[in-house]
């Protein structure tokens, strides 16, 4: 459908995209007009935009004075509508906070749940209800604050467990007075709202004030309730200089985003909350990012002093107005690591990494994977499969070749297959590839050649690859080698085709899977190897000496290692091993003598 998009302003704002009367997608911009028509040109940006420029069929706009307001505004109405294009920190989950009763003569304090907080009374909200049980256990440590409930609290006669721990001053039996009790809900609350250090500062000076009046017994309370305040902030914290920071950690992989959030203040981590996004993010940083803030902080309370991002968007001072427009507050945003913040950053990362691995499965990193390296091939097919081949033997005896078969769904091992080499092949490595290919040729028509060979080895075990198809009439699969790099050196590998060296970023999914299938070949070949040296081992010579059994034989083998020397062994060496005889040794001399 054509748009009118001629009267658009241009002027900062947000935009509505509509699709049958639904909203589909909601954006802010400095210039509407340029934003707007941006979307409809004719080149091609990505899926997601391609995609709403197919289903929009009306277009409504709304100016704001400043492109910060309309940053505001556009994440009101994400909130409120749920586009289905738009970033979705979807969060059914109701928020947990500290909540004060103070409706009565003595407050209790308790957490209570709501998406919002719907009073002064309500403190946070935190990122998770340990983070609030954490808290307010804190708070009576510190400040002795009741938990009961108001009907408990009516019909006690005596304190309860809670005081005589030290948790609670007991005011359901007058043990302190309403105005002290009142004191101590306050600087409880100016505890929540502030850091360690303030908190501590306040109760130094009222301690001092009380000492100034001569009333020792408060001063030396108010002393304790420091103590406390210390030895607690010791405990919990394992990094002091981090005194109100969040972390926000975002990476992508496999098409999907993770996301981390950690709290710290006055050194402690005092929750986390992660994200789990469909699609790379990371390729709008500065959607995401505006995202992340303005679904994470409710209001000033939650806000930290500074906010650590490891990404950089580009529209950073704008989140920064924008914060500051809408919580009256100015904070400190960076993407700048300082050596203090390497440990809880690192945590982050861990965390955001995790949020990713939690929700995918094997099939779905081989999908992405398979994806991944076909793109880099040029390759469109959509049933995608590889073989792997490797050669392996032992200085020229026993030698094997392995074929290990992968889909988009993993390894198919009931696809493996060995395949034995002629003694005159044995030990000529580019002789066996050639020789097991050309096998593998002729069984094409039972079993589909793979959309790629994959040859664990470098130019020359490649020529010999594409030797054995040469001769091939229909359509031959692409023929890729691997060479181990300096001293083996994982990561050090170069893909080789007929057309030469295939560039590829060695943290690509791609180059990893090629890596993986190179092992998985090899792996396959060798155990194969060594199950055939070892049943040769089984039959040997040694069968044929009578009074030499299964075990004595076996005993033979692992003192001597081999039949050669056996034969160079004298008759007490032979006796040094278990179960032979004098006589038994003269038999077994007696039999390669001949």
């Amino acid at each position: 459908m054509d748009l009118d998009i001629k009267h658009v302003p241009n002027t900062p704002g947000i935009y509505k995209f509509f699709s049958k009367n639904k909203i589909i997608y909601i954006g802010k911009a400095k210039n509407l007009k340029k934003r707007v028509s941006s979307y409809f040109g004719n080149s091609f940006k990505d899926r997601k935009t391609h995609q709403i420029k197919f289903l929009t069929d009306k277009i409504e706009t709304f100016s704001t004075t400043t492109e910060a307001e309309a940053l505001l505004l556009e994440q009101s109405l994400i909130k409120e509508n749920l586009p289905r294009f738009n970033i979705l920190l979807r969060d059914d989950k109701t928020y947990p906070y500290v909540h004060f009763s103070m409706d009565h003569k003595y407050p209790s304090i308790s957490m209570k749940r709501s998406k919002h907080a719907v009073s002064k009374n309500f403190f946070g909200p935190f990122i998770s209800a340990q983070a609030v049980k954490s808290t307010i256990k804190d708070l009576q440590k510190i400040y002795q604050i009741r938990n009961c409930s108001d009907t408990t609290f009516n019909n006690r006669s005596r304190p309860c467990i809670e005081h005589q721990m030290q948790r609670c001053s007991a005011p359901c039996v007058d043990l302190i007075s309403e105005f002290d009790y009142q004191s101590d809900i306050e600087t409880s609350q100016h505890y929540l709202t502030s850091t360690g250090k303030e908190t501590k500062s306040l109760m130094t000076s009222q301690m001092h004030k009380l000492a100034e009046m001569q009333e020792f017994e408060r001063a030396n309370e108010i002393k304790k309730r420091i103590r406390s305040l210390d030895i607690l902030h010791q405990e919990q914290s394992f990094n002091s200089s981090l005194v109100s920071v969040d972390f926000f950690t975002c990476i992508s992989k496999l098409d999907r985003t993770g996301v981390s959030i950690l709290s710290v203040r006055d050194g402690k981590i005092r929750g986390t909350k992660t994200h789990y996004l469909k699609g790379n993010q990371l390729h709008d940083v500065d959607n995401l990012v505006q995202s992340l803030i303005f679904s994470y902080y409710q209001n000033s309370f939650s806000l930290p002093k500074k906010i650590f991002i490891n990404i950089k968007p580009s529209n950073l001072v704008l989140i920064q107005q924008a914060v500051r427009l809408k919580f009256g507050k100015k904070i400190s945003i960076s993407s700048y690591l300082n050596s203090n913040m390497r440990k809880v950053a690192k945590l982050g990362k861990l965390n955001a990494n995790q949020v990713i691995e939690n929700r995918i499965d094997q099939s779905d990193r081989y999908s992405f994977a398979f994806k991944d390296l076909f793109s880099n091939l040029g390759l469109t097919n959509k049933n995608f499969s590889i073989e792997g081949f490797d050669v392996s033997h032992h200085s020229g005896q026993n030698a094997v070749a392995s074929a290990v078969r992968f889909s988009s769904h993993g390894p198919e091992k009931k696809m493996y297959r060995l395949f034995n080499i002629p003694k005159e092949l044995s030990g000529n490595d580019t002789g066996s590839i050639k020789h097991v290919l050309e096998r593998r040729i002729n069984r094409a028509k039972l079993n589909p050649l793979p959309d790629i060979i994959l040859i664990d080895g470098g130019v020359l075990q490649l020529d010999a690859a594409l030797r054995a198809f040469s001769a091939f009439s229909k359509k031959s699969p692409m023929i890729l080698s691997i060479v181990k790099g300096s001293k083996r050196v994982r990561s050090t590998e170069t893909i080789l085709s007929k057309n030469g060296t295939i560039e590829m970023p060695k943290d690509s999914p791609g180059y990893i899977l090629l890596q993986q299938i190179r092992d998985e070949s090899h792996r396959f070949a060798i155990t194969s190897n060594r199950k055939k040296k070892n049943k040769s081992i089984k039959k040997s010579s040694l069968d044929k000496i009578k009074g030499l059994g299964p075990k004595k034989k076996k005993n033979l083998m692992n003192y001597f290692k081999s039949i050669e020397s056996i034969k160079k062994a004298s008759v007490n060496d032979l006796c040094n091993v278990s179960g032979i005889s004098i006589k038994l040794a003269m038999e077994i001399k007696s039999f390669y003598k001949l």
